[in-house]
């Protein structure tokens, strides 16, 4: 179903007419798109490709233009309206706020305030672009109930589901997206042949090829071998804008240059990855081994982003690839977007904990313990359950069980091990122990960063499990004047008891359990509230713009 609308002098008009509630009226007023824009502040994100050979700069220029079509890939999925959405708005000189927006978010919907829309389009499907709108989880499940073989290509990160007289049908990301993926594919081998780095030829040339069988497997191995001055990645990764069952990934690129030197001062951190997975919370017959002892750790500096990652709130840093099957064979690469962090930081996090925390941890605060809590949050991705066993003997994996909660108790897990693990490479002398009490102030004044993005967002949600569980348990507390303090020894334990019940829930694949917990703590209590009220006028996120883009655009 194609959606229409018009923008301008006449949307107002149709606005004045209809029975819309008034906060539906608001919601699509060039004031509200406006005040949504606020809260994102532009930076310039700065990359000095002085470091880079010419040739490398060239396969760059080109790797550009391949992130370009990833965003046009993603807008798809987000919805197959977007691109005649867009068409609509670029053609209309009184809706350049919402243009903004749009381009922003991907769509017609506020990634910051639960998906809120913008524009007369409805509410946005829980499966996006990757599901027929109206089709219900009974009908995906019923369409491949006791057929093994079918149920992996519906279930399939790499395929969307159409419907047709003869019901629901399996379509490849490669043939759905046929002309822009083989674009994709053509620049990527343009890139590779450019090149002076050879170990980044060999994933280019790799990943070219499986942006035409969605095959990713040998190109998500090729990329854990990057050696050079370029880290790349491309493709369909994350699954968090299938909100139905967060089984899809959506497409997206980071083109980023490598930090050698502050590269080398953390990777002493993937050292310690079997001591820490064996100091996890939970008996031992759920600790997993079996992963790849590999586990690079680079900091970037990012040059351009696309597609998912780019749509609202912007990525620090992430744990890929996300292929269990690469993680057991040789780990997974842990990538630091150290001039995003440093944004983030001055634009947000400072602005936050000057307004919401109690003098005593304010003073404690320091972007070195932010920074390498955001390094152990990725790092604690690879740690715990993966690949799982049921109590039936069923194998199957943490994501498919968990289905629509995974990515929420994935990063709740995530946040609540980097904290875990921080304190445990302190013990081990990897850190300082005078960290500590850095590391505790900013861990809690980070806490509505992350809030604000909207607790209906992944990583939202799991930052106010911890927040209310936390409460709870008289860990965190607000003093006389309002402001947010922590109690050290109760914070210990809490974490600890949080990590295990996440843990056991990821271990045992437990759906229920998931959805017990989310429904219990992903609230938005009166403090919550109070305090999100306090931060308005402070910045959500950061809008990026990206000035190199014009130097390479000269390269010939």
């Amino acid at each position: 179903m194609r959606l229409t609308f018009v923008f301008g002098g006449i949307l107002i008009a149709v606005l004045a007419l209809c029975s819309c509630s008034p906060k539906e009226a608001d919601t699509t007023s060039v004031a509200y798109v406006n005040e949504q824009l606020e809260k994102l502040a532009p930076v310039e994100l700065q990359c000095d490709l002085g470091s880079l050979s010419v040739n490398d700069k060239k396969a760059l220029a080109k790797l550009v233009q391949a992130g370009e079509i990833i965003d046009r890939l993603f807008l798809l999925q987000v919805t197959p309206d977007n691109p005649q959405l867009l068409e609509q708005l670029q053609n209309d000189a009184k809706a350049q706020a919402h243009l903004d927006l749009f381009k922003v978010m991907f769509g017609p919907w506020n990634r910051l305030e639960e998906h809120t829309p913008f524009i007369k389009v409805g509410e946005k499907p829980l499966g996006a672009g990757f599901y027929p709108t109206n089709m219900s989880k009974e009908e995906f499940l019923a369409a491949f109930a006791g057929k093994p073989d079918v149920e992996k290509q519906f279930t399939s990160e790499f395929t969307i589901i159409s419907r047709d007289s003869a019901g629901l049908q399996v379509i490849p990301y490669h043939v759905a997206y046929k002309e822009l993926v083989e674009k994709v594919s053509a620049l990527l081998d343009e890139a590779a042949a450019l090149t002076d780095d050879a170990t980044l030829k060999n994933y280019l040339t790799l990943r070219a090829q499986a942006f035409l069988t969605d095959d990713y497997y040998e190109s998500d191995m090729a990329w854990m071998d990057l050696a050079g001055d370029l880290e790349i990645v491309i493709g369909p990764y994350e699954v968090y804008e299938d909100r139905l069952f967060n089984y899809k990934a959506a497409y997206e690129a980071f083109l980023c240059v490598v930090d050698h030197e502050e590269s080398r001062k953390l990777e002493i951190v993937s050292g310690y990855l079997d001591d820490m997975e064996n100091n996890l919370p939970i008996p031992d017959q759920y600790k997993n081994f079996n992963r790849g002892s590999s586990s690079p750790v680079k900091v970037v500096q990012e040059v351009f982003s696309a597609g998912d990652t780019k749509a609202g709130i912007q990525t620090t840093a992430f744990n890929l690839p996300n292929d269990e099957r690469v993680r057991e064979a040789k780990g997974s690469k842990k990538v630091m977007l150290k001039n995003v962090a440093r944004a983030k930081f001055e634009k947000c996090w400072i602005p936050i904990v000057n307004t919401i925390l109690a003098d005593d941890p304010l003073k404690h605060v320091t972007f070195d313990a932010y920074f390498n809590h955001v390094l152990l949050h990725e790092v604690s991705h690879g740690l715990g359950p993966g690949n799982i066993t049921l109590e039936n003997g069923v194998k199957t994996s943490v994501g498919k069980e968990l289905k629509e909660h995974y990515s929420t108790i994935e990063e709740c897990k995530a946040d609540v091990l980097g904290l875990y693990n921080m304190l445990f490479l302190m013990s081990k002398g990897v850190f300082p122990q005078e960290m500590e009490e850095s590391t505790l102030a900013s861990y809690l004044g980070g806490m509505f960063r992350s809030i604000r993005f909207g607790i209906d967002e992944a990583h939202g949600g799991g930052v106010a499990i911890q927040f209310n569980y936390f409460i709870e348990t008289g860990a965190f507390y607000a003093d006389a004047n309002g402001k947010l303090n922590y109690d050290r020894d109760k914070l210990l334990n809490a974490v600890k008891r949080l990590a295990n019940t996440l843990l056991l829930i990821e271990a045992r694949g437990d759906y229920t359990g998931a959805g017990q917990l989310v429904e219990k703590y992903r609230v938005m209590t009166p403090l919550m509230a109070k305090l999100i009220d306090e931060l308005k006028h402070v910045p959500v996120d950061i809008r990026p713009v990206y000035p190199v883009i014009n130097e390479l655009s000269e390269i010939e």
